[in-house]
């Protein structure tokens, strides 16, 4: 009974998929040919009985999920996704009873998942229902595979629905005429983002796509990941082994192969009516030229009088894989050979997918050495633009975990990588453990007073001091150590499986200092004592003080032992996994390009080995390649650029089952920066989420029409390289507490002139006010000021209309002080120095007299210097800011929200005449200032915002434009 009720109620959720829920119970009925289920107190019973792992329990959870993400639909009922009323809606449309509905809202609850963000134009919806559900052989697959293999069924719903996110905005394959979409699809460090896209390859294959190009990393590493992976999830037994040859492939070896681990197509696809994947590359080697001859790039057509893309022969013929890394000549050989079969290049529908899309693929020279009308390109952006060209069918989606760099590229050159038809940012998915899970944002106490059950720093993050020292270094390794053994009993237990367990040690990029790190790790556990009654002390107080409390705090539900002394037989079961007796006999793997450690780092085959090791490496570790079980890291590797920071936050990905003994060594100046990181990358997410059609659906705008703003929370972290950045306009820089001093004004003209008279209403305020006297900076001597205290919208009624030497000079400045509410900045207090000699004093546009200052100017026109260090403590204390010496004066004036500007009337040395009291020629003077905010404005923290200028329209900057006033 029971293979009847999976195998009636599966057939009744397929049937389901293009109209939505209807009558499951009859449905399945008719499909089984079994009445007896009309009733549906049999599929009550099978639920009641059903564990986690039930075939038609995973099937249902799909369906019901995916009924959650729903759009539309006449079944909807106007109910909102993922919500209650939601799953309601479906329970009625299928017409289950209380019983069963109340079932599966404990076995199957629906869940408030996160939609994929998207920016995109309006575009062509050509994937239909019925086109969706008509051709989705490999999508099918594909996803039931991703639930054999133990996926949450809401996971892959979600999947399902991020793929048509993508798959929806590419150009139709049978389009008549050709279009070229660009995309961008944006994850998180190690979350996931191969399934992404290889659910987005699925569909595209299944939806006529007949050439597909996956771009990888740059190293070998990679590129033979992402290759497996593909040919284990996708491809699939039958497209790797044709003609059943079981000696004709790479992976005839394999023990995944041998224990049917690689989908299986049930036969060949062609042999049902569905496309045949022909690989042109595999797991042991790249795409090279000519290997399996010319006629593979040959797409024949079934019917000659029509076009390629004509569904007569786009449905009748095979689709090819390539997988590349992105290194010049694995592509020179791809453009070479494309270039053979060019007379028929533009109608073949082809999907480029770029993975690690900023890396490599962005053009980094510099515009200054592009001739006129000739721009140059690096290799690797060079050849990608040379595919697209090739290729007018062709469409790019590049994916990446951080998109800085894609983000500024030049929108408007059309043979670039820009993504101009959309941008996916991805939701957070469920059991990704990510940057923020190792900082406590929202928690200013020192860390020691933080709840245990809620921090997330007292429970994954351990602080090393500046300079390494072994004592630290080996406390991380017995936490290794300590946590392998808690692996193992885990797994004794019967409360996980465990392949892999690794520490990763990252402190340098050169080949010697791995070495040298190599060889203290192995004079360290030489020396450990782990069999010991030493090492075993040591490892039972790191497991009292530290493992147990976060264990119970954070995860009460863990198999953990009665005490450490049942942890013994583990921990040595733990050492003998790490140090097994092979042919190496070390713990420690190097992983960089040194030729001479390849053979040592094919113990790094996670699919072909179990993995217990410690690793030691730099970039080749640092970007794309899953560092799988990861437990512990040692990092103290500096960076000066977000992408890179975050690329090599490897500890980042899917800890399930031992998510309480992940451990982070790092500095506190890196986990700052890691904080800092974690902030720019929520804050271009919520940029995103902003512009997105979803929440402004009226407006349509595409990235190349609204770039994203992207922040930068910390002046030392740049979002990208420099030579990245050739189209990065800063349009917002915050400063709290921090001076800022243009000294880019105008000498002479209609510029200077207008500059002076806008400040002619301030000056006339100051000289009414009158002076008070501060101290000077570190000193005994005192100093007289004008001043006088102005509203902030009237402060900004004079810096918004300044004139500069150039237009972009302040405009940052500018929009971050227009942005501030008056419970940030209320008012500005404008001080004007006066200098000891009273002669230089002179009346400025008949206010005054004020003091005049002399300030050279640069080759450059700008000033040298503007203000002068013994004003500046006065200025401060009015600000509030700490760090500064008494002054009764400043005191009195300082009020909260309180900006300060001091100002300096300045000529050019040798050039002030007459005396004091004189009228000064306005159109000699400049007024430089130096201005300082106080916390208020930011709480302390920096922050620069970058967004992307488009050549085809210069002098075109989002920004906020400043209020009236």
């Amino acid at each position: 009974m029971s293979d009847t009720v999976t195998t009636g109620y599966s057939s009744a959720l397929d049937g389901m998929k293009t109209a939505g829920p209807g009558p499951l119970h009859q449905f399945a009925a008719l499909f089984a040919r079994d009445a007896s289920l009309a009733d549906g107190t049999a599929l009550l019973a099978h639920l009641q009985s059903a564990g986690p792992d039930d075939a038609l329990r995973q099937r249902l959870a799909y369906q019901l999920s995916s009924w959650d993400h729903a759009d539309d639909g006449p079944w909807v009922a106007g109910t909102a996704r993922h919500t209650a009323e939601r799953r309601a809606a479906i329970c009625r449309a299928l017409g289950l009873d209380r019983a069963t509905e109340a079932l599966l809202s404990e076995i199957i609850p629906w869940a408030a998942i996160d939609a994929p963000i998207v920016i995109a134009d309006h575009f062509e919806e050509w994937r239909t229902p019925q086109r969706r559900t008509e051709r989705d052989f490999y999508w099918a697959h594909y996803s039931a595979n991703l639930l054999t293999n133990g996926w949450d069924p809401a996971a892959v719903a979600g999947i399902d629905e991020a793929t048509e996110e993508v798959v929806r905005r590419v150009s139709d394959p049978t389009r008549n005429v050709a279009y070229q979409a660009k995309g961008l699809v944006v994850g998180y460090v190690q979350s996931g983002k191969t399934a992404n896209f290889t659910g987005v390859i699925a569909k595209a294959i299944d939806a006529g796509y007949r050439m597909v190009i996956v771009l990888t990393g740059t190293t070998n590493m990679l590129r033979a990941q992402t290759q497996r992976r593909l040919d284990m999830e996708l491809c699939g037994r039958e497209n790797i082994e044709p003609d059943h040859d079981p000696t004709a492939h790479e992976y005839r070896n394999d023990e995944d192969w041998k224990r049917h681990k690689f989908i299986n197509h049930g036969g060949r696809p062609s042999d049902s009516g569905h496309p045949d994947i022909e690989r042109l590359s595999n797991y042991a080697g790249d795409y090279q030229r000519l290997k399996q001859g010319i006629s593979a790039l040959r797409f024949k057509r079934h019917d000659a009088t029509k076009e390629f893309f004509h569904p007569a022969n786009l449905y009748t013929s095979d689709a090819r894989l390539v997988v590349a890394k992105k290194n010049a000549s694995v592509l020179t050989n791809l453009v070479t050979d494309l270039k053979k079969v060019s007379a028929r290049l533009g109608e073949i529908p082809v999907l480029i997918i770029d993975d690690e899309s900023d890396q490599a693929s962005v053009n980094t020279t510099s515009p200054a050495k592009w001739k006129e009308d000739s721009k140059k390109r690096t290799a690797i952006n060079r050849l990608i633009a040379q595919l697209l060209t090739m290729l007018p069918r062709a469409q790019y989606v590049g994916y990446t975990a951080t998109p800085y760099a894609n983000v500024f590229i030049d929108p408007s050159d059309v043979e670039d990588i820009f993504p101009k038809d959309f941008i996916v940012s991805l939701p957070r998915p469920l059991g990704y453990m990510g940057a923020d899970d190792f900082h406590d944002f929202d928690d200013d106490r020192p860390v020691e007073q933080r709840p245990l059950q809620t921090s997330k720093e007292r429970a994954h993050v351990r602080y090393l001091s500046d300079e390494p020292t072994d004592h630290e270094l080996l406390a991380a390794l017995d936490m290794y150590v300590l946590t392998g053994g808690l692996k193992v009993h885990r797994e004794r237990t019967g409360a996980g499986s465990y392949r892999h367990h690794t520490m990763l040690v990252h402190e340098a990029m050169g080949r010697e200092s791995h070495r040298e790190t190599a060889r203290l790790i192995e004079n360290l556990w030489a020396t450990a004592g782990y069999h010991s009654s030493t090492g075993l002390l040591r490892l039972r107080e790191l497991y009292e003080t530290d493992i147990l409390p976060v264990t119970t705090a954070q995860a009460p539900e863990a198999a953990m032992p009665g005490s450490f002394d049942e942890l013994h037989d583990d921990i040595a079961g733990a050492i003998g996994l790490i140090q097994p007796t092979d042919r190496h006999g070390t713990p420690v793997i190097i992983v960089n390009s040194d030729p001479d450690l390849e053979k040592h780092q094919e113990d790094l085959d996670f699919d072909q080995h179990r993995v217990w090791r410690i690793l030691v490496g730099g970039n080749k570790l640092a970007r794309g390649f899953t560092v799988e079980g990861l437990t512990v890291t040692y990092y103290r590797r500096a960076t000066k650029q977000v992408d890179t920071l975050m690329q090599m936050g490897r500890w980042f990905g899917f800890r399930s089952g031992y998510r309480d003994l992940v451990r982070l060594y790092t500095t506190p100046d890196l986990h700052a920066m890691f904080g800092a990181a974690c902030q720019d990358e929520q804050s271009l997410r919520d940029d995103l989420r902003k512009y997105s059609s979803e929440t402004a659906p009226e407006s349509r705008l595409t990235p190349s029409r609204v770039p994203p703003l992207v922040e930068q929370h910390r002046p030392d972290l740049r979002p990208t390289g420099r030579n990245k950045m050739w189209n990065a306009r800063l349009v917002s820089r915050s400063a709290p507490g921090e001076p800022m001093e243009p000294v880019a004004h105008p000498d002479r003209g209609k510029r200077a002139l207008q500059n002076i008279r806008l400040w002619e209403p301030v000056l006339a305020a100051a000289a009414a006010t009158g002076t008070v006297t501060f101290k000077a900076t570190k000193a005994k001597a005192t100093y007289a000021a004008y001043h006088t205290v102005l509203p902030h919208s009237e402060m900004m009624a004079v810096l918004n209309r300044l004139q500069w030497l150039r237009d972009d000079i302040f405009v940052p400045e500018r929009t971050w002080l227009n942005s501030l509410a008056p419970s940030q900045l209320r008012q500005w207090v404008v001080l004007l120095p006066q200098q000891v000699d009273p002669a230089t004093g002179r009346m400025i546009l008949g206010h005054g007299p004020f003091s005049i200052f002399d300030r050279k100017r640069s080759e450059t026109g700008v000033l040298s210097a503007i203000s002068e260090s013994r004003h500046r403590n006065a200025a401060a204390r009015i600000a509030g800011l700490e760090g500064t010496y008494p002054d009764p004066a400043a005191d009195k004036l300082a009020e909260p929200c309180t900006a300060v500007l001091t100002l300096y009337p300045s000529v050019k040395p040798e050039t002030l005449t007459g005396v004091r009291g004189d009228r000064v020629d306005p159109e000699l003077v400049t007024i430089g200032f130096r201005a300082i905010t106080p916390l208020s404005t930011g709480g302390g923290s920096k922050r620069l915002i970058w967004t992307t200028m488009d050549s085809g329209r210069p002098n075109d900057v989002v920004i906020d434009a400043p209020p009236e006033v």
